[in-house]
């Protein structure tokens, strides 16, 4: 009876990757508890114990009906996405940059009463899906001579050798220069997930070299100017109003102030949020003080969002805080293989960026947690507390366990012999009308 029903679940509901699906569960199930059990700044304040609880039982849910939905769509058509979402992207950054609201002294959110949400969520996913959908269309492969002989590779150079690199260049620059002006972590992931992609992809490397010559340049530019001033002259910059954050941040990661002070850093420079979220993981031990016995919860400031991971190595322990990690490498891992089991390009390139993007993400959470990155504002993918993020990363997990269908067809096909294959068994995946 046991085995009928886990047939007729996985035939009828879970279909795709089986790994992914657990790793996906895994991180409700964390969630659940560590925000009942971090949340305890806000059911102060309202009185009510159970609501982060249930708010965030309810965007887990939500979310995982998006993954019901999208993981059954055939991953052809997620080509067409990108013609909606990246012009929708550019209008909801704008909109932000313009009438968004202000909160805690960043301008990412756009309200409509009864929701927020921040369209740097769906940009990322945009871009991701644009460049996929450019690198898919200019591979063709080309005679590359060596030492040991000539070979044929892929390389991305249909339609001219610097054409592809340029149609990048368009789709990256507005996006990640909307979402970096308030949110210059998020817009620094995204530029990392998409340049590894183009690496990938094969763009020309000398023109990639140079390109990042070119930001880097642009960075260290940025960023001597931004040491330089003083936070008045900062806070005159209207179009930067977190500049004078992003220099605090710097200065304490790096101890400049201190050192240009001559003083001991003491406990009252540090800032505060990093202190605490260490204070929490050394409170903790190999298998931690048990789920809902934080201390740490009641003094760090947004301990169900940014630095929830402090909170989970705390009660869970080193065991709990390595299980964790081992899920979002895990995801990676089986992302990874995914895209070798495609034989076409496009949903190679969407599954890579997407499990990037989603691991990418948690790493800088953790690492910000303890201690051996500055403070960026990163959520804990699937596990913080945050309904545009959580919708957004179940929309790509949906699209994760879609490509994942399609690569398990390619390799049936590849298994069954030629005359055995029905003429429209994988008619719903290799029609004229689907990847390249």
């Amino acid at each position: 009876m046991g085995n009928k029903i886990s047939s007729f679940l996985s035939n009828n509901f879970f279909k795709g990757d089986k790994c992914v699906w657990m790793i996906y569960f895994f991180l409700c199930m964390i969630s659940l508890v560590e925000i009942y059990s971090a949340s305890s700044n806000l059911t102060f304040k309202s009185g009510n114990h159970w609501s982060p609880m249930i708010s965030q039982a309810g965007f887990l849910v939500t979310g995982f009906i998006i993954i019901l939905v999208v993981h059954r769509i055939p991953c052809k058509y997620f080509k067409l996405l990108p013609l909606v979402m990246l012009p929708l992207s550019l209008v909801l950054l704008v909109c932000t940059r313009v009438v968004g609201g202000d909160i805690n002294n960043s301008q990412r959110w756009l309200s409509f009463g009864f929701i927020s949400f921040q369209p740097s969520e769906i940009a990322k996913t945009a871009l991701i899906l644009s460049i996929a959908m450019i690198l898919s269309k200019t591979q063709c492969e080309v005679k590359l001579n060596t030492k040991k002989g000539s070979r044929i590779v892929p390389r991305a150079v249909k339609g001219g050798r610097t054409r592809p690199f340029w149609w990048c260049v368009m789709m990256i620059v507005p996006i990640c220069g909307l979402i970096c002006t308030e949110n210059f972590s998020t817009a620094c992931l995204l530029f990392v997930v998409v340049v590894v992609l183009m690496f990938i992809g094969h763009i020309p490397y000398d023109l990639m070299f140079k390109g990042l010559g070119v930001v880097f340049a642009i960075a260290a530019i940025g960023v001597t100017t931004l040491l330089s001033l003083s936070d008045s002259q900062l806070q005159s910059v209207t179009f930067l109003k977190r500049a004078t954050t992003w220099k605090s941040r710097i200065e304490d990661k790096f101890g400049i102030n201190q050192e240009a002070k001559g003083d001991t850093p003491t406990l009252a420079d540090i800032q505060r949020q990093e202190t605490n979220a260490r204070i929490s993981i050394s409170n903790s031990d190999i298998i931690g003080r048990g789920a809902g016995n934080s201390e740490g919860r009641d003094f760090l400031y947004r301990a169900e969002s940014d630095f929830i991971y402090a909170i989970i190595v705390e009660e869970l322990g080193v065991l709990g805080g390595g299980f964790l990690l081992g899920l979002y490498l895990t995801l990676l891992i089986r992302t990874g293989r995914i895209a070798q089991r495609c034989d076409k390009f496009f949903p190679s390139f969407v599954v890579m960026g997407l499990g990037m993007m989603i691991t990418l993400q948690a790493l800088v959470n953790m690492g910000v947690a303890v201690g051996m990155l500055p403070v960026t504002g990163q959520t804990l993918p699937l596990i913080s507390k945050g309904g545009s993020s959580i919708l957004m990363v179940s929309f790509n997990i949906g699209m994760i366990l879609s490509i994942s269908r399609y690569a398990d067809k390619v390799q049936e096909t590849r298994n069954k012999p030629a005359e055995t294959v029905s003429s429209n068994e994988t008619e719903e995946y290799f029609s004229s009308v689907g990847m390249e």
